[in-house]
């Protein structure tokens, strides 16, 4: 039987706090070679463009599958498949929205667990949306923040996002008429635009002083979000995929410019089982992609936490199993 689980069964089941957890738990698996995670397999069509991504954790023993996919005028739905790794069997299908906000967040808040700050700080967030939203709530959940500025191109966005998120989270969010004011002088900087344009709008001139950026919102090699800067003056980089080199316009460049050396690069689960020193000072700068693991340790404890709760619907295995071995009549392959 697979599970079928919409977004209204999850809202609320998973805290952000929880999630981070939850990725800070499954990096060391990635770390002792236990996980097998593909890159992100675009197809661009007429109308729009699909994604497909898959990881597998024979620690967790499941694997999953995410695709995700935008249609123009319309938006972006996302789909995770959850299967159990001994038999493949299908276990779930999950809205991924959620999901994907989420783990983006989650993965910011594991890097900051990582990048220690004293005192109060700062924050400075370009993006108004559900990625901006997670990414000042993660960011809350690791440092104490004194107060939060906000850009994104749209005043009423920006105001909506600044008054809803002083209410939830306890301190004052300002907005601010330019990404230069949202993030100059903040000790901590997160990018959760959803601009797609090949100019960046994150300078890193205005980064002095800036402990930790995390950049999150442009995953497309056409595209940057923030500029070679960002990255060159940065003493260590963190990606949560070593795919994001090929995957992030941002982080081509930066490589192609120079300013990106092996020496200097690391992932997010070297960083998690500290095969690698956060710098004492400077800045350090996390681009993240998002990966299908991320996505799995999320849809695994979805399940876990639902799977038995009443009004769950569950229907018939929608992947029947074909033996090894052995063929089906009429089956053309």
């Amino acid at each position: 039987m697979t599970a079928i689980l919409d977004i209204q069964s999850m809202e609320g089941v998973i805290a952000l706090r929880e999630a981070i957890d939850l990725l800070e738990a499954t990096l060391p698996h990635e770390a002792a070679g236990d996980t097998a995670v593909s890159p992100k397999f675009i197809t661009d069509f007429d109308s729009g463009m699909m994604r497909i991504l898959f990881a597998a954790d024979r620690a967790a023993g499941y694997c999953a599958m995410k695709a995700y996919h935008n249609i123009k005028g319309a938006g972006t739905r996302y789909v995770v498949l959850l299967y159990r790794l001994s038999d493949g069997e299908l276990l779930a299908t999950l809205d991924g929205r959620l999901i994907t906000d989420l783990r983006t967040g989650a993965a910011s808040g594991v890097a900051a667990r990582k990048v220690k700050i004293d005192g109060a700080v700062t924050v400075g967030i370009l993006g108004s949306g559900n990625q901006a939203r997670t990414q000042l709530e993660s960011l809350a959940s690791v440092y104490p923040i004194e107060a939060a500025f906000v850009f994104s191109p749209t005043e009423a966005n920006r105001k909506a996002y600044a008054a809803e998120m002083s209410a939830r989270l306890g301190f004052p969010v300002h907005p601010v008429a330019s990404a230069e004011a949202a993030v100059r002088g903040r000790q901590v900087v997160a990018s959760a635009s959803n601009a797609r344009t090949a100019e960046p709008i994150l300078h890193g001139a205005w980064l002095e002083g800036c402990r930790l950026l995390c950049a999150v919102g442009n995953t497309r090699a056409g595209f940057a979000e923030a500029d070679v800067q960002c990255f060159g003056d940065a003493q260590l980089v963190v990606v949560d995929s070593l795919h994001a080199l090929k995957e992030a316009g941002d982080l081509k460049r930066a490589v192609e410019a120079g300013a990106l050396p092996e020496s200097k690069q690391a992932t997010l689960a070297q960083l998690v089982e500290r095969k690698v020193a956060v710098p004492a000072s400077g800045l350090v700068t996390f681009k993240s992609v998002g990966t299908a693991l991320q996505d799995l340790a999320l849809a695994a404890r979805y399940y876990e936490l639902l799977r038995d709760r009443p009004g769950i619907v569950h229907g018939p295995s929608a992947a029947t199993l074909r033996d090894n071995g052995r063929r089906s009549a009429g089956s053309t392959g």
